[in-house]
């Protein structure tokens, strides 16, 4: 990101009205269970929403970690929480990597555990950052500088043939190989730049009939891009693993996912570990909640929203 982007970023970050509405907070509170001198983890801080309502619920003595790969996030979070300043331990971090950061912080348990998947909407606002196909910016859609190559590397460098396999398997795309081919058939005229110029692939490949109902034409394959740059999954099952190892007995996990790969991932490790009598889990959560009506309505962005929750036994 350019100094000037960074600059309105941080600027954006020190204004309240910019923070986005968490999803399902009075869901998050209710399975938690956050409790005066327990210690939490928000592993996906983004502008501190969650993390905000688990220490208002709490009053004060609870310890909260908030995690964010993303520097722009924790500014945002920082101004957000300046309230809870002593409560709140920042890290910069992958919650992949949970287990180090734990060690780092001198931490061997802790009482609860909270992820929400997926891109923030404080990301998705910024034009620049690459993730909206709702807007022009730069085909970028890291959520940190550790991800890496960005979609514009992928698209711009990768076979049809790994395109065709990325867009059918993380974004469940019907149309996957035709969008491939004209991604390629394009950058060898001219290198793909800008999410606008994706969209316009996208469109041009999927046929006229298909893109008359449904979501956004661009959504599987932006989605698909999203994670292969970030490895989602990949960092899912590994942070997964480590967050229960963690939890002190009767400590829960709570995640939110927004899309099915996600959540079976989330369901199934779940089920595995509710089978084991070492790190076992207590499923809280026996078919994921989803958003109400009235949420869905104030916050369209939670409607693709399923949380699943479990404790430790």
């Amino acid at each position: 990101m350019s100094q000037e982007n960074r600059q309105v970023s941080q600027t954006k970050a020190n204004n309240a009205e910019e923070y986005h509405t968490p999803v399902m907070m009075d869901e998050v509170i209710w399975l938690m269970r956050p409790k005066h001198g327990g210690v939490y983890m928000d592993c996906t801080l983004g502008s501190g929403g969650h993390s905000l309502g688990l220490l208002e619920f709490v009053g004060d003595g609870a310890q909260l970690i908030g995690i964010d790969r993303d520097e722009d996030a924790i500014s945002a979070a920082k101004q957000r929480l300046k309230g809870f300043h002593d409560a709140v331990t920042f890290v910069r971090g992958n919650f992949c990597d949970l287990k180090d950061i734990a060690d780092n912080l001198g931490l061997s348990q802790v009482d609860g555990v909270l992820l929400d998947l997926g891109v923030s909407s404080y990301q998705l606002d910024e034009a620049e950052r690459g993730f909206s196909y709702m807007e022009d910016g730069p085909l970028d859609m890291r959520m940190g500088e550790d991800a890496g190559l960005s979609a514009g590397d992928l698209v711009n460098t990768l076979p049809a043939e790994e395109i065709t396999s990325i867009l059918r398997t993380y974004g469940e795309e019907r149309w996957a190989a035709r969008i491939a081919e004209f991604i390629v058939t394009q950058r060898d005229r001219m290198l793909i730049t800008t999410t606008g110029e994706l969209v316009d692939i996208i469109k041009a490949a999927i046929p006229a009939g298909a893109r008359r109902s449904g979501p956004h034409p661009a959504r599987r394959t932006f989605q698909a891009l999203r994670i292969a740059v970030n490895r989602e999954l990949d960092n899912l099952h590994a942070g997964l693993d480590q967050a229960v190892k963690l939890l002190d007995p009767g400590g829960r996990v709570i995640v939110i996912s927004y899309h099915s790969l996600e959540d079976r991932i989330v369901k199934t490790t779940f089920l595995d570990m509710s089978r084991m009598s070492q790190d076992g889990l207590r499923i809280l959560t026996r078919k994921p909640l989803v958003p109400c009506e009235e949420e869905i309505i104030a916050n369209p962005r939670s409607r693709s929203a399923k949380l699943r929750a479990a404790e430790k036994f």
